[in-house]
């Protein structure tokens, strides 16, 4: 696990740096989350809102609303598929995104649809820490 600019970043997904939201494959599934800058620029977070089980989502579109007292917006998904589960813990803690966004505070699981093609250019690993950083720079942005 990586620090960036006071952010911590795994090593173990997938991000979609400009969105900051992170994808891990678990088995047949993936599970989509908001990142430590997501959660760290939007603040304390009141309300997770995901879409339904069963609901078919495209490549780039929402799968959740979060507010925080600061920010009111999507979580997009740089995979396709159909939410196969949603994060039943935020209904009654929205701020396990804030404590804890890469384990407790995930938002969904999605049965993907084609996942080899969808994540192809979405960086992981080393290569997303480093083009995290360099982003992170770029946009001066920091976790508190």
């Amino acid at each position: 696990m990586a620090t960036v600019r006071g952010c911590t970043i795994p090593d173990d997904r997938y991000y979609w740096i400009e969105k900051h939201v992170w994808v891990k494959k678990d088995g047949d599934l993936v599970t989509v989350g908001i990142t430590d800058v997501a959660q760290s620029l939007a603040k304390k977070v009141v309300a997770v809102t995901p879409k339904k089980v069963g609901k078919s989502i495209k490549k780039g579109k929402s799968v959740a609303t979060v507010e925080s007292g600061k920010w009111v917006g999507p979580v997009p998904t740089p995979v396709a598929g159909e939410i196969a589960e949603v994060n039943p813990a935020l209904a009654d803690d929205p701020e396990l995104v804030n404590n804890d966004p890469y384990e407790g505070g995930w938002i969904v699981k999605i049965s993907p649809s084609n996942w080899d093609e969808d994540i192809a250019g979405v960086p992981a690993g080393a290569d997303a820490v480093a083009q995290y950083e360099a982003f992170l720079e770029a946009e001066g942005i920091a976790c508190e």
